[in-house]
């Protein structure tokens, strides 16, 4: 039964990623459209009020536009969070946050991240919940589909476009009209959604138990639909008033896949050929199919050291898991947080077997399982100029994407993209292995896997974390707000240079001898490369940490 809701939740997947990306491309069409006529009194109105001018940008324009404006907000969030003891809307008492908690915390919000180094419920007002969190919450997946978009236009050989006006089409287009469907829909679930104070109750026993709550359901919705997976509750969405049922299980992780899995369509009827998206979707869910089954069958299959013991485990592993939600879907929720870059858990990741653990993992590492709200996308196109780069000088032809020389300028700024990551993962993980050891809780294998989880997680904005790990210190605030920034706005800049000298460059028209890219054999091609470059970068990680574990149970 639980491999059918698997297999209907997929099905729905693929339904609603061809019309919702073809919804998307032309949301972000600046040719006269229906979307245009009946948006765009509104959002003039904001242009307005805001001295923004219609114009293109450079790349260099757009990408100081989009750094620049990320940057204030960044502090907004951060001052609200020092002060938010002295602010209204604070009926728990919660006292202002710490400064290494607060610079981590606004630049996990504003990168996408949401790493929690805090609990929700005793570490930020509701004040700070409801207003800066939640607002970074839609500007910053804003950011990243504005930043797609870009991109895009600068492969097919337009202009960028203006990171304002299309950060503000992400806003009132895409991000507000289905948080705020979405949480309606989690109210009627059981979801709370109130600005009163924690409620009180007496337990059967009598004694007084505390019952944190709060405008929950609005939260919710902009965590999942934007690839964020910040928590308003200490346990995300293994909390009930997170995440009460099935139903609610299902409809998050439909809004977790629902832009990711849509951009290849709208990339395609940008770039004028469907079959260009359809690749690349088809190859992204073999992808995530594969990384699927190996979850399952990890979690399915038990703790080995239980099963020597002859303990009974037909329910599979349930160590750290919600008995409602079960093994698989616990299993499948976490490939596809980590597969969409949100970061929301309905289980701990921390328990999950060595090899359901190694699948989040690589999902990140890779950030091409569909990838979080727009970056992982990037990420995607940018695999795909590799393998045609790679194809075309097995065959002795200088390699052409879309039209447009792949030439060295653009293979040394996505090499410095390419480097940036693992760099990013690889040498705070020793780091910290070599100084914080007292802040890992198991000094084997797992404790190796839990320091290189973070950092993953960081670097991929993702947010999820092994939390065995003792993170909640100055060392970890300031190490992971770093790699949180860097990994999130080095790859944006890059990849941003990189559309924009192809832009620049003069169309060459199809050949007898070009490369297509609308093939079953380049979406082979695309898988291949990013597993070889992904196995050749982080194998040897991997295997020091949750491969070596699973060896040794």
């Amino acid at each position: 039964m639980s491999i059918l809701a698997i297999f209907v939740t997929l099905l729905i997947v693929v339904l609603l990623a061809k019309p919702v990306g073809l919804y998307l491309a032309a949301a972000f069409d600046y040719a006269p459209n229906r979307l245009n006529r009946i948006y765009g009194p509104f959002e003039r109105l904001i242009y307005k009020i805001n001295g923004i001018r219609e114009e293109n940008q450079s790349w260099k324009m757009y990408a100081a536009s989009l750094i620049g404006s990320n940057a204030v907000m960044v502090l907004i969030v951060y001052l609200v969070l020092r002060f938010q003891g002295m602010l209204p809307l604070n009926p728990a008492g919660i006292a202002n946050m710490e400064p290494s908690f607060a610079f981590n915390t606004a630049i996990s919000f504003m990168t996408n991240t949401d790493l929690q180094h805090y609990s929700g419920e005793s570490g930020v007002s509701y004040l700070s919940q409801a207003s800066v969190l939640v607002f970074a919450m839609f500007v910053s997946p804003a950011t990243g589909l504005a930043l797609v978009m870009a991109f895009i236009r600068g492969l097919t050989g337009r202009a960028a476009g203006n990171f304002f006006v299309d950060l503000i089409r992400s806003l009132t287009r895409v991000l507000l009209p289905v948080a705020f469907v979405s949480a309606l829909l989690f109210v009627f679930m059981g979801v709370p959604q109130t600005f009163e104070p924690a409620a009180t109750a007496t337990t059967l026993e009598g004694a007084q138990q505390t019952i944190a709550r709060g405008p929950i359901a609005s939260f919710l919705a902009i965590k999942e639909v934007g690839n964020n997976g910040g928590g308003f509750l200490g346990v995300n969405s293994a909390h009930p008033f997170e995440n009460p049922s099935g139903l609610s299980n299902l409809l998050q992780i439909l809004l977790m896949l629902l832009v990711t899995s849509a951009l290849p369509f709208a990339y395609g009827k940008m770039a004028g050929s469907i079959k260009q998206g359809r690749v690349l979707f088809v190859s992204m869910l073999m992808m995530l199919i594969i990384m699927t089954s190996i979850s399952l069958t990890a979690e399915s299959a038990g703790n080995p050291v239980l099963n020597q013991l002859g303990i009974q485990h037909e329910q599979g592993s349930m160590e750290g898991k919600e008995v409602r939600f079960g093994e698989a879907q616990s299993a499948f929720y976490s490939v596809i947080t980590t597969a969409a870059e949100t970061g929301a858990v309905n289980t701990m990741h921390d328990t999950l077997t060595p090899i359901g653990g190694l699948v989040p993992l690589a999902n990140m590492m890779l950030n091409t399982v569909f990838g979080g709200m727009g970056v992982g996308f990037v990420n995607v196109l940018m695999y795909a100029i590799i393998a045609v780069f790679l194809s075309g000088l097995m065959v002795g032809r200088t390699p052409e994407f879309l039209e447009r020389k792949i030439e060295g300028k653009e293979m040394k700024l996505i090499a410095v993209t390419l480097l940036v990551q693992p760099f990013l993962i690889l040498v705070p993980t020793a780091i910290a292995l070599a100084t914080n050891p007292d802040t890992i809780s198991n000094p084997g294998f797992h404790g190796l896997t839990q320091a290189l989880y973070e950092y993953t997680s960081s670097a991929a904005n993702n947010g999820s974390g092994f939390e065995g790990l003792g993170d909640a210190t100055t060392f970890w605030n300031v190490s992971t707000g770093i790699v949180m920034f860097l990994g999130r706005y080095i790859s944006m800049v890059t990849l941003l240079a990189v559309a924009g000298s192809l832009a620049a460059k003069k169309p060459i028209p199809e050949s007898s001898g070009t490369f297509r890219t609308d093939t079953a054999m380049f979406g082979a091609v695309f898988v291949g490369v990013v597993l070889i470059v992904g196995a050749l970068t982080f194998f040897p990680a991997l295997v020091l940490g949750p491969i070596a574990e699973q060896l040794t149970l």
